[in-house]
């Protein structure tokens, strides 16, 4: 069988495939949480990478939990509800966790339907740019259920709680022209265009020094949930250690210098 998820590395972009044709790259079986969990942890780990995408192959992004699965109640969906409910604290919920603890910005190129968890995955990523042809769902309510996996957490950051409110209780798409309205995308390009457009801002975020990058992540994650008072405090720590970088002088030097900077992570 096929790698769940594609890992391809070009210079300091990691692009990552959801890579489950059969299934319109459900989410919901343990390879593919395994390896969106594996992916993050890597991506953590190599700190020549600046900047991740991720996408899926063919024509969905994601359609989130597997239904013949659920029909079947085989996996995440089997068992007692304490099974159940363990099941998803030990998988599927990983998947948030790792990618909130992603340190580089991550860029959901979302190519088609992104369904149930899988508009979840989009919200969890930091920038979204949408193919003319995705549409997003918070569509657990269809199928008599709830979002398990964080989508009530991260919907109503994106689009705010009225819209998130009506997606969820309603369980209807979202075609991308209203996402990009509702400011759930950054921008909808062509088909054609969409792994290019999302390589061009890969790479003008990855033009940047990369130790003031993750550290500017860290303080938008923290931002969510702080108070103004220990972001602040946050910040002033996080300052004085970019103070001390060599990129930090080297920014500042190639400005006045009026060159391109070359940036080495020190």
């Amino acid at each position: 069988m096929p790698d769940p998820v594609l890992y391809e590395q070009n210079g300091h972009v990691v692009t990552l495939t959801l890579n489950r044709h059969e299934t319109r790259n459900a989410i919901s079986e343990d390879e593919m949480v395994n390896a969106i969990v594996d992916a993050c942890d890597r991506i953590n780990a190599d700190h020549e990478v600046r900047v991740a995408i991720i996408t899926g192959a063919g024509s969905a992004f994601s359609s989130g939990g597997n239904v013949k699965d659920m029909r079947d109640k085989k996996g995440m969906f089997g068992g007692t509800a304490a099974e159940i409910r363990d099941g998803y604290r030990t998988g599927i919920q990983r998947i948030p966790l790792a990618v909130q603890a992603l340190e580089v910005p991550i860029i959901a190129a979302v190519n088609g339907a992104a369904i149930g968890a899988g508009c979840d995955l989009t919200m969890m990523c930091d920038i979204r740019i949408a193919s003319e042809k995705a549409f997003f769902a918070e569509s657990f309510v269809k199928v008599g259920l709830i979002p398990g996996d964080g989508g009530a957490w991260f919907l109503p950051r994106v689009i705010g709680v009225s819209r998130a409110n009506e997606m969820a209780y309603t369980g209807e798409p979202v075609d991308a022209q209203t996402a990009l309205q509702w400011g759930m995308v950054s921008r909808v390009v062509a088909p054609d265009n969409l792994m290019d457009a999302a390589n061009e801002l890969a790479l003008r975020i990855a033009a940047n020094p990369p130790t003031a990058l993750r550290m500017t992540k860290k303080l938008l994650k923290e931002g969510e949930h702080s108070r103004l008072d220990s972001l602040l405090e946050l910040s002033a720590s996080l300052q004085a250690i970019a103070h001390q970088t060599k990129d930090h002088a080297e920014a500042v030097d190639a400005i006045i210098e009026k060159r391109t900077p070359n940036f080495t992570g020190d």
